[in-house]
């Protein structure tokens, strides 16, 4: 079991259940899953820039992405019907955890003048989606192998009604919100 679940399961659940008197252990809030996106609009002119972001976000979930197509042709940015343009992977299970604990305790910390990470990320149904500029945070990418510094989205789905319940839930992970 990966050890960021084993804390969920045995530290998290009850403090949730105290704070916000939940009756039952499954309405305490969890974690559905976790999506990570890249988007490249590089991709038009040179599909090989996408090949080696797709397989960076390979390396860095463990997971093969699925590469992402365009729904219109818009011709003011040169992009044609399904042409592929981006990458996603959607993490689950033992998956998820292993990244949250990586995300959290390896990558966040690499981030230049790390300060915290804005709690303004949530959608309002308990979802919370957090920015990355650079992919070279992550300790599986190797700098002097990479094409070009890119960016990512990653969304956390989690099942709270609320996103104060949501932050609470990410915060008892462990994640370094920003007090504002």
């Amino acid at each position: 079991m990966a050890r960021i679940k084993e804390k969920y399961l045995k530290e998290i659940v009850p403090a949730l259940m105290a704070k916000y008197s939940y009756r039952n252990r499954m309405e305490v809030p969890k974690l559905e899953k976790i999506v990570l996106n890249v988007g490249m609009g590089k991709a038009t002119d040179d599909i090989k820039v996408l090949e080696a972001a797709a397989e960076e976000l390979g390396k860095i979930t463990g997971q093969k992405p699925v590469l992402t197509r365009a729904k219109k042709a818009i011709s003011n940015f040169k992009l044609r019907l399904n042409l592929p343009i981006g990458a996603r992977v959607t993490l689950r299970g033992v998956i998820m955890y292993e990244f949250l604990d990586r995300f959290i305790n390896v990558a966040l910390p690499r981030i230049k003048d790390f300060r915290g990470i804005s709690n303004k990320g949530f959608d309002g149904r308990g979802n919370y989606n957090l920015g990355i500029k650079e992919q070279i945070i992550f300790p599986e990418i190797d700098y002097d192998k990479i094409m070009g510094i890119h960016g990512m989205n990653i969304t956390f789905v989690t099942t709270a009604k609320t996103d104060k319940e949501a932050a609470e839930l990410l915060a008892q992970f462990g994640a370094p919100f920003v007090k504002r």
